[in-house]
């Protein structure tokens, strides 16, 4: 029988909230301890004691960031009533395209991009398991029919690229009107 990490105290939880709130504004790549302690009311000891470790924390961290994501996603998702891939996922753009979840999505990007290029350590798997979220949501969104579908499974997998990709450069360059139409068209394009 698989063991069940422990339940975290109070202050764990309280850290962690505030070290998300830090993260979002400054990132994870170049986080120390010591800058991170100082801004959240802690030190770099009992962050070391709660978390076991800068990558044990940086791990905490990106479940907390997934757990947004996977909230969100769970907003979308409507296995008993499909709703269709095309209005999923024009519901999921607005949602990437409202500036304030802009501080998320930088984390997310981080962190996906730290998953490819380090497939070990605390970033380990996060990529994989963001890209299987979102195609398991997009499922969900799709009739039986489609879903079950190699087709269906295509039309995803495209409706996730296209997303991602026009995220990516929405993060680059803040150009939403651009970035809205080209998502748009494409969706136009999977509809018909």
């Amino acid at each position: 029988m698989p063991q069940q990490a422990p339940t975290p105290s109070a202050r764990q939880t309280e850290l962690l909230e505030a070290a998300y709130r830090y993260a979002l504004t400054h990132g994870l790549t170049d986080m120390s301890l010591r800058p991170l302690a100082e801004a959240i009311g802690s030190s770099p000891r009992v962050l070391l004691f709660l978390f076991g470790s800068k990558d044990g924390l940086v791990r905490a961290l990106l479940a907390r960031a997934r757990a947004d994501e996977v909230a969100l996603l769970d907003r979308v998702r409507q296995p008993d009533h499909p709703a269709g891939l095309v209005p999923a996922a024009e519901r999921i753009w607005a949602w990437l395209g409202a500036k304030e979840h802009r501080p998320l999505l930088r984390l997310w990007a981080e962190a996906y991009a730290r998953s490819l290029v380090e497939p070990d350590g605390a970033w380990s798997g996060f990529a994989r398991a963001t890209v299987e979220d979102w195609l398991g949501v997009l499922a969900d969104c799709q009739p039986p029919a489609e879903r079950d579908s190699g087709q269906g499974a295509a039309r995803r997998t495209l409706a996730l690229a296209v997303l991602r990709g026009a995220l990516l450069d929405l993060l680059a360059t803040d150009d939403d009107e651009r970035l809205t139409e080209a998502v748009r068209l494409q969706l136009a394009l999977l509809e018909g």
